[in-house]
């Protein structure tokens, strides 16, 4: 019951987190948005590490760090909050949370994992939903801009996919905690120095509601939310939750509908279901996959 309770909590409060960043960019450039949001959720995992006495980091290199900081915080989050500048919050989600297909991709090119027929079934399912999105707004916008924006999400989503690869690669066995704080903090550390080139001298309104963004998108959506993420990662298998999340972005479209006003059109809700498809049957492949591996290894001969 707990833990489905987290789960859903979890599912919430990302799902909000969309409305939140869409807002706060009305407030600041998006890199400086992206900047304060990941310096307040540093500040709180490090806190965390501290009274855990888990700062120190034994046997894992900072350069692997460093290069998973710029891919999953720094590359994945300043495409996204700068797409976001030109695309409702709910179809960013939407865009962004095709990552398991790439993943499915980008795994049986660099694990070896095995592509099965329901990897090939998503892909096309995929493809076909963003043909309906992307395409829909190709032929109908005059303001290209908004192409821009997908496209950029679109490469987020990529990122996103290939520091979840790199990961696995690099990290497997090292404390998930400590990972994600350097991580972060090496993220960071990449969209100050961005900030700085590209939006230094620009104006910052801070209201309480700019503040509270940063704060809810940075503390509650990124530190807390990971902290938790690891939590169900230990009490439950991997596929499990990364399923739990397919409701954000039917949390963020719908969010984006009711306090922001997006319009929900046809291509969308027609688009985005064939996207949460083919993801369902990323996840469900790779549940297939798992049990198929355990099966495997438990029958091996070697084993007795």
């Amino acid at each position: 019951m707990a833990v489905r309770l987290l789960t859903f909590a979890l599912t919430l409060i990302w799902g909000a987190s969309w409305i939140l960043a869409k807002i706060g960019l009305d407030y600041m450039g998006p890199f400086t948005f992206s900047l304060f949001r990941f310096a307040s959720g540093v500040i709180v995992l490090f806190l965390v590490l501290f009274f855990m006495k888990r700062l120190s980091i034994k046997q894992i290199p900072l350069r692997d760090l460093m290069i998973l900081g710029l891919i999953q915080t720094a590359a994945v989050f300043l495409f996204v909050a700068y797409g976001m500048m030109f695309v409702d919050a709910g179809k960013t989600s939407v865009l962004l949370y095709t990552m398991p297909i790439w993943s499915g991709i980008l795994a049986a090119k660099f694990l070896d994992e095995q592509l099965t027929g329901a990897n090939i079934l998503a892909m096309i399912l995929g493809a076909a939903g963003l043909l309906l999105i992307v395409g829909f707004d190709l032929n109908t916008l005059t303001d290209r801009s908004v192409i821009i924006g997908d496209l950029f999400i679109l490469i987020a989503s990529v990122c996103w996919a290939t520091a979840n690869i790199f990961y696995q690669k690099k990290f497997k066995k090292a404390d998930r905690l400590q990972v994600n704080a350097y991580q972060m903090l090496f993220g960071t550390i990449a969209m100050l120095m961005a900030a700085l080139m590209m939006e230094w001298g620009e104006p910052i309104q801070w209201t309480g509601m700019s503040i509270f963004a940063i704060l809810f998108t940075g503390i509650a959506a990124s530190a807390i939310s990971f902290s938790i993420w690891f939590y169900l990662l230990d009490s439950v298998d991997t596929a499990t939750a990364a399923m739990s999340i397919l409701l954000v972005p039917i949390f963020g479209l719908v969010f984006g509908a009711i306090f922001l006003g997006e319009k929900l059109t046809t291509n969308i809700i027609i688009g985005s279901s064939l996207i949460l498809i083919g993801v369902v049957l990323t996840q469900f492949s790779g549940m297939f996959v798992s049990k198929k591996k355990k099966m495997k290894n438990f029958s091996s001969p070697e084993k007795f």
